[in-house]
């Protein structure tokens, strides 16, 4: 069983490095692709001080991270996928390998863990933490989502359901979550590890305009496939979001 990362980067001169590193120390080797959209800071030349023995390095414009995903997916050839940011990190050397043990089921189509936001600059301070938990169609309904970069999923579901819907914005990662594990009951396993560090907040939490236009694209999710959400789904979601602001350590 085989493991593809893929990596969107634009301009994380002064990230991607430690990106890098977190996926050479992996005690299973995996396919990395990066896919930078035409970054002017560096980026090239730190990607190019930590040649893997299978990176793919893609530098072309595109129209935005899940564009340069998608990308991704078309030369990806591991039986499972999962998308690592440039800003983003693993924490310990056993991340694949936890991923390979729990898919080692073959009913598991998609696995997922916890999640640190850390401080951009002090990575050993941490903002919060995004537990995830166990999970079950119903928690859906009440606006819960598992972290992106702690998703995985079988390459099959990708060939078989596509990629990530550049019209919906932010919400792109939120539809296709939605998309294989609701409209198409996925079967997932939770990992109960904190699998990614976080540095940044992600770009539908940056402000409150950005929030109130995610929210419309999380409406939009729900749209395009078919499911009617309950009248507080889409409430209860971006409160969540007002929480994690809230509750910062």
């Amino acid at each position: 069983m085989s493991i593809t990362l893929i990596t969107p980067v634009w301009n994380n001169a002064d990230t991607i490095g430690h990106c890098l590193r977190s996926i050479a120390e992996q005690t299973v080797p995996c396919q990395h692709i990066l896919v930078d959209g035409i970054s002017t800071d560096g980026t090239l030349e730190v990607i190019q001080q930590h040649p893997g023995p299978n990176t793919l390095v893609i530098s072309e414009p595109d129209q935005g991270m899940y564009d340069a995903i998608n990308k991704g997916l078309k030369h990806a050839t591991g039986d499972i996928v999962g998308v690592l940011n440039a800003d983003d990190y693993y924490p310990t050397d056993d991340v694949l390998q936890l991923v390979i043990k729990t898919f080692a089921d073959p009913t598991v189509e998609v696995s997922y863990g916890d999640l640190l936001y850390v401080d951009r600059e002090d990575t050993d301070k941490v903002i919060r933490t995004w537990k995830s938990g166990e999970y079950s169609r119903e928690r859906f309904y009440s606006g819960w989502m598992p972290p992106h970069p702690t998703f995985f999923i079988r390459r099959s579901l990708y060939e078989q359901h596509g990629g990530y819907r550049l019209d919906l914005g932010s919400a792109a990662d939120y539809e296709l979550m939605l998309r294989m594990l609701l409209k198409h009951n996925a079967n997932a396993a939770y990992i109960p590890r904190v699998l990614v560090h976080m540095r940044n907040e992600g770009m539908s939490n940056a402000s409150l305009t950005n929030r109130i236009k995610a929210n419309r694209f999380d409406r939009q999710a729900w749209r395009v496939n078919g499911i009617k959400p309950r009248p507080w789904t889409l409430i209860a979601k971006p409160l969540g979001k007002l929480g994690q602001w809230i509750t910062r350590s």
